[in-house]
Parts: C-alpha cells; sequence; structure tokens
C-alpha cells in the first residue's frame, strides 16, 4: 500500500518529509512519478489533474491538503470513494484574524487617516470609529469561529445558513426566514461553502435585499462572487467598500478594474493558507483509520459539497 501526493501548485516534497517525520515505514510517491499505480490506495490532493486518478485502480482513500474540497468534487472523473478535508484550528485562527483585520480597518477608518497621513491632516475633530453590525454568510467551522471571535470583542454579528445556529451571542437567521439579517447589518462577510448552490451568490440579487450600504469582504471562493456586479454596487452606494481576497480568476488579471479601485483593498487568496504541519497528522490520522477499517473524520458529503 502506498500514498500518492498529487498537487503541481505546491510543494510535495514538504508534505511528503512531514509524513515521513510521524511515520517512516510510509510508501510515498509525488505524482507523476508513481512506479506503481496499483499499489497507491490514499492520494493526497490540491488542484490535481482531472482524470488522474482513473490510474490508481485500488484508491480508497482522497484527502484534500486543505479545508477546500471543490477542487476535488468538481473532477467529473472522481471516484466513488471518502473525500476528507483538513478541519483544524490553526486554519481557523488564520481566516479569523484576516477577517477581524479587515473588520477593524473599516471600524476605524483606517483609509480616511491614510488619506490624511499622506496629505498631513491632523484631524482630531472626527469620531474615530464608524458603527459596525456584521452579517456572516456561512455558519460552518470558520463562520462560526469568525463570529464568536468577533462577539467577544464587543461587535453586533448575525450569520445567516441553512439551519439556525447556537452560537453565543450570535443572531442566527436561515436561508428560508433570514427576517432581519439584511435590514440590520451593514458589514457582511462571506464565508459560505463552496457548492454550485453558491456560485455567483455575490451579485446584483443579493446585494438589492441589503437595506444599508455594506462593506464587503470576501475571503470564501472566486466563483462564489460576480466582480461586474461587485464593482456596479461600489458605484451605485450598495457596496461602501470592498475587502477581497478571493477572485473569478486567479491570479487577479492585470486588466481587472478591482485593482484601482478606490473603495477597494485586495489580497492575492491568502486569507489562510494551509500549514503542512498542522494538516499532516489529519490526514495520517485518516491514513491509518482507513488502513484499519475504522471510519474517517471531516469526511466530506458530496451532496451537499462540504
Amino acid at each position: 500500500m502506498s500514498i500518492v501526493i498529487i498537487a503541481p501548485t505546491r510543494d510535495g516534497q514538504i508534505w511528503k518529509n512531514e509524513l515521513l517525520e510521524l511515520d517512516n515505514s510510509l510508501d510515498i510517491e509525488i505524482y507523476p512519478n508513481v512506479k506503481n499505480p496499483e499499489n497507491v490506495n490514499c492520494a493526497i490532493l490540491w488542484l490535481h489533474p482531472y482524470g488522474c486518478l482513473k490510474q490508481f485502480s485500488n484508491l480508497k482513500l482522497i484527502c484534500s491538503m486543505g479545508a477546500g474540497v471543490d477542487h476535488i468534487l468538481n473532477d467529473p472523473e472522481l471516484p466513488e470513494i471518502p473525500v476528507t478535508r483538513i478541519v483544524s484550528d490553526t486554519i481557523s485562527t488564520s481566516m479569523s484574524n484576516y477577517v477581524i483585520m479587515a473588520v477593524l480597518q473599516h471600524h476605524r477608518m483606517m483609509e480616511k487617516f491614510e488619506v490624511d497621513q499622506n496629505n498631513k491632516v491632523w484631524d482630531q475633530a472626527t469620531f474615530p470609529e464608524r458603527e459596525v453590525k456584521i452579517g456572516i454568510l456561512g455558519l460552518g467551522v470558520l463562520g462560526s469561529d469568525v463570529a464568536t471571535k468577533l462577539v467577544h470583542l464587543g461587535f453586533e454579528v448575525h450569520g445567516l445558513s441553512k439551519s439556525r445556529k447556537n452560537i453565543e451571542g450570535v443572531t442566527s437567521h436561515i436561508e428560508d426566514d433570514p427576517g432581519g439579517f439584511f435590514r440590520e447589518i451593514n458589514v457582511l462577510v462571506c464565508l459560505l461553502p463552496m457548492t454550485e448552490e453558491t456560485r455567483g451568490y455575490l451579485s446584483h440579487s443579493l446585494f438589492n435585499r441589503l437595506e444599508k450600504p455594506c462593506y464587503l469582504i470576501s475571503v470564501g471562493r472566486g466563483f462564489q462572487q460576480k466582480e461586474v456586479d461587485i464593482l456596479e454596487a461600489l458605484d451605485n452606494g450598495k457596496l461602501n467598500g470592498a475587502f477581497i481576497d478571493v477572485f473569478e480568476v486567479e491570479p487577479l488579471p492585470e486588466s481587472s478594474p478591482l485593482w484601482d479601485h478606490p473603495k477597494v483593498k485586495l489580497t492575492p487568496h491568502n486569507a489562510s493558507i494551509t500549514n503542512p504541519k498542522a494538516a499532516v497528522p489529519i490526514i495520517y490520522d485518516n491514513y491509518r483509520r482507513m488502513v484499519e477499517g475504522r471510519d474517517v473524520i471531516h469526511e466530506v458529503s458530496k451532496s451537499k459539497g462540504y
């Protein structure tokens, strides 16, 4: 039995070394240099070439290198075997820190004071805090962690998800009956799961439901947003700013007007990068569970997409 690492955009050797630190008896190969595909029973993936899994006739388990699994589930030739993802405090902490940073920059009006600094303006007359009421789209592992930490910082937090959640201090709304979600908030954080249902979710149809101008923080996946609609919402006042980490096309083309828009801050899809030291023990645990015939953890529901 052996493990194959298929991750064209990542350094597979780092992940191999971390696995061997845990168990030096493991047989690990890095795609495409696989001598005996029939011996492979576990594949560790990130942005694998679609169709390449067909050659592994005895594959029993697929492990994503990160929290996202859309890159795996979109493979039209995906075998009917368990797929797992990474659920880690390290990933949650990085994402929460990023969202908190974006919220605080907006709350403390840092874009104004950056302009003031450039113009050498000393303005103590302006009250330096905006009133902030935060709405989080998606209260899964990451969304719940973000919501809890924002509450601890003293912010009013609302969440919108398929089912009602019980998170202390958070007002939970459900998609079928959102109640006051779109009426109350003026900061909108997108942490939706990556499914076909959420494709193009950040669009005119959503922005038109907002009853107050909102500040958008988009950290889910690029295909969840329509950037043309975001730009129009920024120009017509539905959105009063945006902090964006994910994009429809990555890397973001130099021709994109998002680069130069005065109301946009952007980062290169690095809000939360998976740390191999945190992720590998989870993958190894699932590998051992598979070998021993036990249930794996953090298995993805293919019908839900997460």
